[in-house]
């Protein structure tokens, strides 16, 4: 009997072992063409229409960025110039991925902020209303609170982590959350992508890698 628990221990526990080894490889995969993914810059229909769903957000993203390149001082007049497609894609995108990582306390924290308006009427472009319901709740409330986060604000992650002890935000992480998983934001702006292709297409298409 000790021998069949051994036997079946051990045999449970290379299972594992096997599992994590098949998990690490399929991340690794992931991360190794993620890595080495074509980042256009020029776009044409053709590109769009044969880019899968699930990487279509991402090369439009990057080909955003290659449009606007790296003057970070003066990204937001970049990306006024872009098309509404445009400026919609990267403006939820942006406040996605600060919400997802660190709530809308992070998203207004960073330079990431200065598309909170921008983000609302991108919601609205793309169909998604109640994220754009949820934006200007946001706004509306930081609004009120910014003079009292201003102390924080003194480049220390001390001072970011307690920005967050009863801020209001905090709540409207969850909605966002909630919002989300009934109504995945990523396929609100694949639909619109697809039906707007012009908003995202230029001449000359060739990948910058």
């Amino acid at each position: 009997m000790i021998a069949g628990l051994s036997s079946l221990f051990g045999y449970n526990g290379q299972a594992r072992e096997e599992q994590r080894d098949s998990e690490m490889d399929a991340m690794n995969k992931f991360a190794e063409a993620f890595q080495n993914r074509p980042i256009y810059k020029r776009l044409t229909a053709e590109i769009l229409q044969a880019v899968p769903d699930d990487q279509l957000e991402q090369t439009v993203f990057d080909n955003i960025y290659e449009i606007i390149g790296e003057d970070y001082e003066n990204e937001l007049q970049n990306v006024q110039r872009l098309t509404k497609g445009q400026q919609a894609i990267f403006s939820t995108w942006i406040v996605e991925g600060e919400v997802n990582n660190g709530g809308f306390n992070q998203f207004y924290f960073n330079s990431s902020g200065q598309y909170a308006n921008m983000a609302v009427e991108g919601f609205e472009t793309v169909g998604a209303i109640k994220f754009a319901h949820l934006m200007k709740e946001a706004n509306k409330l930081y609004a009120s609170i910014s003079g009292d986060l201003e102390k924080f604000d003194d480049g220390t992650l001390e001072s970011f982590s307690e920005s967050y002890n009863e801020n209001p935000l905090n709540e409207l992480d969850d909605k966002f959350y909630d919002l989300d998983e009934a109504e995945p934001l990523w396929k609100s702006r694949v639909r619109y992508i697809r039906a707007h292709i012009d908003q995202f297409v230029s001449s000359e298409a060739h990948p910058a890698k």
